[in-house]
């Protein structure tokens, strides 16, 4: 957790945010077991142009088992559940999870998914979408893009 934790500064300067939550009004008292997390979106993509939002919980048996990760509910991804979890390999224990990856790694990894979505893992109508039109899952992808670079900054 603590190799994690010191990686949050290098984060913060490739525009991603990583937090851990604050228990209280003493800004010194946190949650290592819980992050709020901001990813940016890709440059270059029609994602680029909002940072995204994602919390990450540790369980108690991190880092032998993988954080998890949400969206927002009603994240418009076609590998992210309607309740804002996300489905990815390097999160599934069972797949590629790796003790070893960063607080950093992983956001990197989201923010690679983000334009390059799993046709083998769907989760969500917005794969049906991603299958069949293309322009109109860049249009709903766009306008998701709106309503987060709507919102105050991290």
């Amino acid at each position: 957790m603590f190799r994690s934790q010191r990686s949050s500064s290098k984060t913060k300067r490739r525009g991603f945010v990583a937090t851990p939550l604050k228990t209280g009004s003493d800004p010194s008292s946190v949650n290592l077991m819980e992050w709020s997390c901001y990813i940016p979106g890709k440059a270059g993509t029609d994602w680029e142009g909002a940072s995204y939002p994602i919390t990450i919980h540790f369980s108690e048996d991190y880092p032998d088992k993988p954080p998890t990760c949400k969206f927002p509910e009603g994240f418009f991804h076609p590998n992210v559940y309607p309740s804002g979890m996300i489905s990815i390999d390097i999160l599934d224990e069972d797949r590629e999870w790796d003790p070893d990856l960063t607080i950093e790694e992983i956001l990197s990894s989201i923010q690679d998914f983000l334009d390059n979505p799993n046709p083998y893992d769907p989760t969500q109508d917005a794969y049906y979408i991603f299958s069949r039109d293309q322009d109109a899952y860049n249009k709903r992808v766009r306008q998701q893009v709106e309503y987060y670079a709507s919102l105050p900054p991290p």
